[in-house]
């Protein structure tokens, strides 16, 4: 009987979490607290239509279900490009509805349909995982590329929670119906809203992003070219490095992709090709030597603490700088700097 209660309680602290991310100064905490109450009320609804089988709640659970995946692809969107959801996205929920109202004087394979809109949908994150989400912070892209993982994973874990419920219906005639999707949707649920706020942390604000749509002319045009010439390749890092060393861009805790394809007029797309072509890593790895080498000057020439160095450096947390640092010289920070007696700046 455990079971039971158990979505009442995750959705009681997926409001929370909602509520936590709404009251953020910030824009930035819109789109995820939304999501969470998203996530809250079809885990709450979800409960309801199993421990109280009211018509209400068995109309509400597939159209709150079909929001989900939609929601979710939404909040990931606009870490690679702002912008509103094409009306084609809605096609899935409005169908789902259409059918959840129309019962029983429309018969739609419901349950079909919502399993392929978590697959299709689960399938579309693990495909945009695999590109640079070019609005988000450089020094999150590994945490963001995971995070979208994640979530993909868990929406295809989705089809996994249907599967389960039809094996029921059929040799027990749904006598488990109700623990399966208890366990299943407080597993899912939580992990995707998880998933969505690490992702929108790391994502500047709409109204940034709207900005940089804006103004960046041109270049939000991506280039169509797979494969850059060495010659067009080398120039693009020419161009990069001169930026980092003349103008320190590096030293920007938010610089994203974007912000650095306007700084170059290069596209953004034609950066990360070039530097993966290279330098054989990834933008963001690049863009941390560059502050691992300004941090070594300072922790030589100044009697900074580490942590002021590392905030000064372009890093926003202690535990990168010292996996970075540790990756770019084999040393910690601390034992860098004791190898050398300070000196005056």
């Amino acid at each position: 009987m455990i079971a039971i209660p158990l979505p009442f309680v995750v959705s009681l602290l997926l409001f929370l979490l909602a509520i936590i991310l709404w009251m953020k100064p910030s824009q930035e905490g819109r789109a995820p607290s939304l999501f969470a109450a998203l996530c809250a009320l079809t885990t709450a609804i979800v409960g309801l239509r199993w421990t109280q089988d009211m018509a209400i709640f068995r109309m509400l659970q597939p159209v709150c279900a079909a929001l989900v995946p939609m929601a979710a692809w939404y909040c990931f969107s606009r870490a690679h490009q702002p912008g509103r959801l094409s009306p084609l996205h809605w096609s899935g929920p409005v169908v789902v509805a259409a059918g959840s109202l129309g019962y029983p004087y429309w018969h739609v394979p419901l349950d079909l349909l919502l399993t392929m809109l978590y697959i299709g949908y689960g399938i579309a994150l693990l495909r945009s995982s695999r590109t640079m989400a070019s609005e988000v912070r450089l020094s999150d892209v590994e945490w963001v590329k995971y995070a979208e993982r994640v979530a993909g994973y868990m929406l295809l874990f989705s089809a996994c929670i249907d599967g389960a419920l039809t094996l029921d219906f059929a040799l027990y005639a749904g006598a488990h119906a109700m623990y399966v999707l208890a366990v299943g949707y407080t597993l899912l649920l939580p992990t995707l809203a998880l998933a969505v706020v690490m992702v929108s942390q790391s994502t500047q604000p709409d109204e940034a992003a709207e900005n940089v749509q804006s103004e960046s002319g041109p270049l939000a045009q991506e280039s169509a070219i797979n494969i850059l010439g060495d010659d067009e390749a080398h120039a693009i890092i020419a161009k990069l490095d001169t930026l980092m060393r003349e103008k320190q861009a590096f030293l920007d805790p938010d610089l994203t992709l974007s912000r650095l394809s306007r700084k170059l007029t290069i596209p953004a797309r034609q950066i990360s090709m070039a530097v993966n072509q290279i330098h054989g890593r990834n933008l963001s790895k690049v863009l941390n030597e560059y502050r691992i080498e300004h941090a070594k000057e300072r922790l030589l020439t100044s009697d900074e603490s580490i942590t002021q160095v590392y905030l000064s450096s372009g890093f926003q947390t202690k535990s990168n700088f010292n996996r970075e640092f540790s990756r770019v010289t084999g040393q910690t920070p601390s034992a860098f700097r004791r190898q050398a007696p300070i000196s005056e700046p």
